[in-house]
């Protein structure tokens, strides 16, 4: 089994990337899924979560909104956020990990936005970053309903910046030119994982 390691900046085209390895049969982890159903009414996050952060959440569900003004007024408020949630997730990719290896799943995909910064990357076989040029990324997450470019630069600030991730990838998927494109890109390096592991 091949674990690949997805990540990519925000408006790079990482969801629509982990769809298409999808169709070419990979299994695939979403952490930004698993964090969803952390913070859901009845999630494993909802209390420590209301503890850290009083009043965020919402009949009984996380209220990211809340949360994210409350982050915004913490400076090691996602420190400990992090110390929440990132042990939780860890726990449901394991399992997901060892329910594939027991399907006999040839490639699983840990889709993780923070690859790098949660220092996963030790975790996986391969990083493939899904990318595009900054003035694209730009465009794509500034048409999001709310987005301003002063959020667009709070997030980026937290992640690794695109050129360093391109540096340290193992595959890199450009999603400039389109689905048809990446889908080809992305078959090539699932054909050259194949030969090379």
């Amino acid at each position: 089994m091949i674990v690949i390691g997805l990540t990519g900046s925000i408006g790079m085209g990482k969801s629509t990337t982990a769809k298409l390895l999808a169709d070419e049969g990979a299994r695939v982890f979403d952490a930004d899924a698993v964090v969803a159903s952390l913070y859901a009414s009845g999630g494993a996050a909802v209390e420590p979560v209301e503890a850290a952060f009083p009043g965020c959440v919402v009949d009984g569900a996380v209220d990211r909104d809340r949360l994210t003004a409350a982050l915004h007024d913490d400076p090691v408020g996602f420190e400990r956020l992090e110390r929440i949630v990132h042990p939780l997730v860890a726990e449901a990719r394991s399992r997901f990990l060892e329910a594939a290896r027991a399907d006999g799943v040839r490639f699983v995909v840990m889709d993780a936005p923070l690859l790098f910064e949660a220092d996963l990357h030790d975790a996986v076989d391969v990083v493939m970053v899904v990318s595009a040029p900054e003035a694209v990324q730009r465009d794509r997450v500034l048409a999001r309903p709310g987005m301003t470019p002063e959020k667009l630069d709070a997030i980026l600030a937290r992640q690794l910046p695109d050129a360093e991730k391109r540096r340290r990838a193992d595959y890199v998927i450009d999603t400039s030119k389109g689905v048809e494109d990446a889908r080809a890109q992305v078959r090539a390096a699932l054909k050259d994982m194949e030969q090379t592991g």
